[in-house]
This record gives structure tokens, C-alpha cells and sequence, in this order.
């Protein structure tokens, strides 16, 4: 019997509906027969250029191969380096995984479920988590523009997988020791434009103020923007001492909206990022600027592909 070519099989998948759950299956196959040589190939073409990680001097001569990528010696500190050195992926094995476990990341899968795909251990699902969505999520905004809408959430303190708590245990989904927000809770502050453009900061516990508004949105915001922020004093006092255009939301009052003077857009934001982080079933403080960062490279679709993040993530700091 004559086996089908290429153009016959994708003949025959183009003529059929294919349902979401066989969508699913198809970029799981088609994920699990990436070529290993793809992966080094992006992360050679990410580099292309770069200086010495360790001097900066341009200049660069070749030094053998080690891990299937070209090494290279500056002839000016004299160190050795390769593509992947001074980024958040240096000394990560398995390189013919890392595309399709970004399948995953794309997918929003949890640690086990990637690890099952991949197949590789859950310790390193979740290693690979934290170096390859940190190094993507730095394509991002440099600057807002126009109107730009800010406001914080909050999220109570955890310290989920750690060792030595810095207090006494509690269940998860409890509440804090005191009403209203205190330390017990991590600020979140988003702020974004009505281009869609985000900037996502962890900008301490407890309730936001003036010094954290200022070093988080002084350096991203232009003179001439519209900051529009619900009643808060804290973005009063810092558009006044920064000499920004500033209008307020009163919110508690029940007063949503003015016009175009409202906070919907990030307020939009953080209730599609609270209800994507349910499927985490919990995640550290300490990461949670990671997953917020994760959820705006998602939001964004800039990086919509896993070459997209893999070139993001192998660009060096």
C-alpha cells in the first residue's frame, strides 16, 4: 500500500473541522517531534552579535563546541562564553525539550501536567518555569503614553514551598489576622494605556504609597500623560510632586465612570490575572511578580509562539 505524502495528509486535515480537543493533540504531536537542532538554531540566531557577556568587547574568536552550541574566547578578558551565557537559561540541560514544554507555558499548563508532556521530573517543570518566564517577560513597554490607567491588588502573603516559615502556618484560603489591608498582603500595581501596553510592578506589602508609586511609574511615565487612578491619596500626592495630569475614579461611592475617565481597562486586567492564577492553586510572594509577568505575555500575544519566547528568554540581561 502507498503511504501518503505530506501534501495529501494536509490536504486531508484541512478538509476536516477539527474539534478544540483535537487541536490540543495535534500541537502536542507536532510539539514532541521538534528537532533538537531547531532549538540551538534560535538561540544562535538570538545571539548573533552579542558581545562578550564578561567585558563587553566585541570582538570574539571560536573555541570549540560544548552542549551543541558554539563557543567563543574574548581576546580582550580572555573568558570563554557561549550563546546562553549571562541569561536566565546559562547551564540548563535538555535542549531538545525546551520548545515544546514553551508549548506548555503558552498553554498555561501546571508544573506536573508540563512535566508529564515533556517528560522530565516536576523539579525540573518547575526550574525551567522560573528561568524561562522571567527571561521572556523583560519584552515589555519601555514607556506608557496618553492616557494611562493605574491601580494595585492585593494578594495575601504566602510562603508556599518554603523551609522556614517567618510565621505560624496556616491553611490555604485563609484569611489574614486583621481586616482591611496590612502587610499581611502583597501590592500588586498594574498600570496600562488604552493601547493595551502593561507594566506590572511587586511593589512591597500593605497598602500602596507615594515613594512606591514614584519609583515604579516616575520612570515609565511621559509629563504629558493622563494618570487615572481610583481615589486613593497616594496617587494624589504623587502626580502632584511629579507634575502629572491626574484624575480620580471614586470608586467606593459607586462612581465607575466619567466619560472616558475610568479604570476599567486595568481593572479588566486583574480579574482575568486572578481568575488564570486559580489553576496554580496558590503561588510564593516571591513569584508572584513572575506570574504576573507571565500573564501579560499571554495578554499581550507579542510572543505567541515558543521560538518567540525562546528568543525572548535567550537574550542576555
Amino acid at each position: 500500500m502507498r503511504s501518503l505524502t505530506f501534501d495529501e495528509v494536509f490536504a486531508m486535515l484541512s478538509a476536516v473541522r477539527l474539534s478544540a480537543a483535537d487541536l490540543a493533540r495535534l500541537r502536542e504531536w507536532i510539539a514532541s517531534i521538534m528537532h533538537p537542532a531547531e532549538c540551538i538554531a534560535l538561540i544562535e540566531q538570538a545571539a548573533a552579535g552579542r558581545p562578550c557577556p564578561h567585558c563587553g568587547c566585541a570582538r570574539r574568536h571560536r573555541c570549540g563546541q560544548a552542549s551543541g552550541l558554539q563557543r567563543f574566547r574574548c581576546p580582550g578578558c580572555r573568558h570563554t562564553y557561549n550563546a546562553l551565557t549571562g541569561t536566565p537559561l546559562a547551564r540548563l540541560r535538555k535542549k531538545e525539550c525546551w520548545l515544546p514544554y514553551l508549548q506548555c507555558v503558552l498553554e498555561s499548563r501546571t508544573v506536573r501536567d508540563a512535566a508529564r508532556v515533556v517528560n522530565v521530573h516536576r523539579t525540573t517543570s518547575f526550574r525551567w518555569r522560573h528561568r524561562f518566564v522571567p527571561g521572556a517577560m523583560r519584552d515589555r513597554p519601555q514607556i506608557l503614553s496618553a492616557i494611562v490607567e493605574a491601580d494595585e491588588t492585593y494578594r495575601l502573603e504566602s510562603q508556599k514551598g518554603s523551609r522556614k516559615l517567618t510565621r505560624r502556618a496556616r491553611k490555604r484560603g485563609c484569611v489574614a489576622a486583621r481586616r482591611g489591608i496590612n502587610k499581611e498582603h502583597d501590592c500588586l500595581l498594574v498600570a496600562r494605556d488604552r493601547n493595551g501596553n502593561t507594566l506590572d510592578f511587586h511593589a512591597g506589602r500593605g497598602q500602596v504609597t507615594a515613594a512606591q508609586l514614584h519609583g515604579c511609574l516616575r520612570p515609565v511615565l511621559p509629563a504629558d500623560v493622563l494618570l487615572i487612578s481610583d481615589g486613593a491619596a497616594a496617587y494624589r500626592r504623587f502626580a502632584a510632586d511629579a507634575g502629572i495630569t491626574h484624575e480620580a475614579v471614586n470608586v467606593r461611592a459607586g462612581v465607575r465612570a466619567r466619560g472616558a475617565i475610568h479604570i476599567q481597562n486595568v481593572n479588566g486586567w486583574h480579574s482575568r490575572f486572578k481568575s488564570w492564577l486559580v489553576r496554580f492553586r496558590g503561588v510564593a510572594s516571591r513569584y508572584l511578580i513572575n506570574y504576573s509577568g507571565w500573564q501579560r505575555i499571554l495578554d499581550a500575544r507579542r510572543l505567541a509562539t515558543p521560538a518567540h519566547l525562546l528568543c525572548a528568554a535567550a537574550q542576555s540581561g
